[in-house]
């Protein structure tokens, strides 16, 4: 890897070849004048604010602009984009001391990449495939497992499109079967959860798919006892976890479940275009690959066929390994106590506002998103209106939903301020 004194010499240099050709300038200098070290984790602990708003500093978002929605994709903080242009840097010199080692490759072990991921989620790294989002990763499970004209996956009503379509697109070209449960709104806690999928399970039903947190309400799911329903009943689990990784500890192994999607691109800011699926070593030999190049037929590869898809953007990988060393140099239990504060802290000055919420009464299915129901707003309408007149970033759904991402960088004033915001549009339709 580029060292520091490296990298800044080379970084100078880009800036000022980026400045001749009139391009990334701008860019290059707001990463340049990030902090170049975090806040002294003394600060932490002496005035919490004030280490946020260190932190804070570390992110491209102007200070006058209030991001709420991380559930959709994260901003990538400046150790992330410092790596990604390390990784740059090395690759596309073409000075690869093995003449067979190009950049672009997509069927290589990537171990040093792999490596920290893994010991990040709790398994080891040939369960491990490196794919670009959730999204990929739930297209290769439902591509991959053999099942018959009949057979049915069981989800909720809640799934991310790109969990549910590819299940819905084998079952229009093989006629598996698409069965939902639907989840209250909000859960109640985890035993109405269990007791949906339990009661919904036929004679026919091979795999239960489910979000780990689920992108209408942001519901934690009680993925552990999921996992061991279903093997209880000779069922495969899969999770879609595109929100979990970077926002609350993870250990894959300790959930129990068999397939495992993220997209890191959300909680932990990690590069667009990075995403992983893990997959319980005695469950790889079930599931086919679904891009086919060198290797795919090899075993003794475990998941790692499943990340050989050919040409690839290897300087994100970079940038993922970063976004891990940044999480665990902060600490995930910090991040994860941030998330939960400013999550209920949202949420509660939305309930004094009047919303109803759809976010669970059940301190153990809360995360970092708060999702309350406000009619009669109109989602797309305010969301135009915080973002073309108080610069602030938020997410809705139909058809008066609003989802309220707390990422950690996101300070006490900030969400004062968008309440404010909240207020004077709600004062405005009124009086209107």
């Amino acid at each position: 890897m580029v060292d520091r004194r490296g990298f800044l010499s080379s970084f100078a240099g880009a800036a000022s070849v980026a400045g001749t050709f009139g391009f990334a300038a701008p860019l290059l200098r707001l990463v340049e004048q990030a902090p170049a070290q975090l806040p002294d984790p003394s600060l932490y602990d002496s005035n919490e604010e004030a280490y946020w708003t260190e932190i804070r500093k570390q992110f491209l978002i102007p200070a006058d602009e209030v991001y709420l929605n991380n559930g959709t994709v994260g901003s990538c903080p400046a150790p992330v984009l410092r790596a990604v242009f390390d990784g740059y840097n090395e690759t596309e010199k073409m000075a690869q001391s093995d003449p067979e080692d190009y950049p672009i490759w997509g069927y290589g072990p990537w171990n040093e990449f792999r490596d920290p991921l893994a010991a990040f989620v709790g398994c080891t790294r040939d369960e491990l495939a490196l794919v670009r989002n959730a999204t990929e990763a739930n297209s290769y499970i439902a591509n991959g497992l053999d099942m018959k004209p009949g057979d049915e996956v069981l989800m909720t009503d809640q799934e991310h499109p790109g969990g549910e379509h590819p299940w819905n697109l084998r079952a229009k070209r093989y006629g598996i079967v698409v069965k939902k449960v639907t989840l209250p709104r909000p859960v109640p806690n985890a035993a109405a959860v269990l007791n949906l999928f339990n009661d919904a399970i036929t004679p026919r039903t091979r795999v239960l798919f489910f979000s780990h947190i689920t992108t209408v309400t942001g519901v934690v799911l009680p993925a552990k006892e999921l996992a061991a329903l279903a093997r209880s009943k000779g069922i495969l689990s899969a999770v879609d976890g595109a929100h979990v990784i970077g926002m609350m500890p993870l250990n894959v192994h300790d959930l129990g479940c068999d397939m495992y999607s993220s997209s890191p691109h959300k909680w932990l800011m990690a590069p667009k275009g990075t995403g992983f699926l893990y997959v319980r070593d005695e469950v790889i030999d079930r599931l086919w690959n679904t891009i086919a190049t060198e290797g795919w037929n090899d075993p003794k590869l475990r998941a790692e066929r499943f990340q050989r898809i050919g040409s690839s953007n290897v300087p994100s990988l970079w940038g993922m390994r970063a976004a891990v060393k940044l999480a665990n140099d902060i600490g995930m239990d910090r991040i994860e106590r941030r998330h939960s504060t400013m999550a209920n802290y949202i949420l509660a000055q939305m309930l004094k506002r009047g919303a109803e919420s759809w976010t669970s009464p059940d301190a153990a299915l809360r995360c970092a998103i708060a999702a309350v129901n406000v009619p009669p707003v109109q989602n797309l309408e305010i969301e135009k209106w915080m973002w073309q007149n108080k610069k602030i970033r938020i997410r809705g759904g139909a058809p008066s939903k609003i989802r309220l991402s707390t990422p950690y960088y996101l300070l006490r004033k900030d969400v004062d301020r968008y309440l404010a915001a909240y207020d004077e549009y709600r004062k405005m339709k009124t009086v209107a």
